[in-house]
């Protein structure tokens, strides 16, 4: 029983269709079925239900599934640790705007004690890539904010924060305790650029068209408010800084805290960064 085996029968377990786990795994769907096929004839016994209604796990797979899980964390246990002594241990994380963040330097401490002899290299990206150099193949793993086109990546969701509408201090609406998007439909907004994810702009427009300057960094938002008096739209717990007011706004969708990574990779250092990642984020949501 080879463990690139197992890992063909746990993305299949885990997606429970075949198609699916081929993509995650990079591979094609009828080598990926011979597999599992030889891996029962191994077995001798039947590891999942395939019928018209789709597959599901045997009361054996299930069982596998739990030794397969346990085995290959072990294996990549290994593999980090000889890595590590080797010194050829790294790990790439993107950040998006602002490393400064509590729970980022909670992450940073928790991964630091889990993989004390792996050097994690950072790289801190503007607003217009919120796949911080994912697709490019510059990071390993992206912390960062959704939406964004995820083709090929998986992505998981962390946390959701609320967002409120940036605004000059003396602005009229700056007095409100809420405000909705059609209040500010009038408004010059701050834009991302033209080539920037479409899911990442519209989200961050509100959904809809505008005009106004063409921004990049979080520092560039604020001081187009401040200069132009335009409006856009930021984290509701975020220090605006002095000129500036945040401002609730009570139609606007939670802003998702998401940690992505290229589908199919299995670099045991980048699942320990998303376990890690999702304790510490929980941790934070529960202080």
């Amino acid at each position: 029983m080879e463990l690139r085996t197992l890992r063909y029968f746990v993305a299949v377990a885990e997606e429970l269709h075949f198609g699916r786990a081929a993509s995650r795994l990079h591979m094609s769907q009828p080598p990926l079925s011979r597999a599992i096929k030889q891996l029962e004839t191994e077995l001798g016994a039947t590891l999942f239900d395939r019928s018209s209604a789709g597959v599901a796990l045997t009361p054996v797979g299930a069982v596998l599934l739990d030794e397969a899980r346990a085995l290959l964390d072990r294996a990549d246990r290994v593999r980090v640790r000889v890595a590590a002594a080797a010194g050829a241990a790294t790990l790439t994380v993107g950040l998006l705007g602002d490393s400064t963040d509590v729970r980022v330097t909670r992450l940073a401490d928790a991964y630091r004690r889990r993989h004390p002899r792996v050097e994690v290299r950072v790289r801190e990206t503007d607003l217009t890539d919120p796949t911080c150099g994912l697709r490019a193949g510059l990071v390993d793993v992206a912390l960062t904010r959704g939406p964004f086109d995820e083709t090929g990546l998986t992505v998981h969701a962390l946390r959701a924060d609320p967002v409120g509408a940036l605004l000059r201090a003396d602005d009229p609406l700056a007095r409100r305790d809420g405000l909705r998007l059609a209040e500010l439909s009038d408004r010059r907004w701050f834009l991302f650029p033209e080539d920037t994810d479409p899911s990442w702009q519209s989200y961050w427009n509100g959904g809809e068209a505008r005009e106004g300057p063409v921004v990049r960094a979080v520092q560039e938002c604020r001081q187009a408010v401040l200069w132009n008096g335009t409006v856009g739209m930021t984290l509701l717990d975020h220090e605006p800084g002095e000129g500036l007011a945040v401002v609730p706004l009570i139609d606007m969708p939670l802003s998702r805290v998401v940690v992505a990574w290229n589908r199919g990779d299995t670099n045991p250092l980048l699942r320990s960064f998303v376990q890690i990642a999702t304790t510490a984020f929980h941790t934070a949501r529960e202080a």
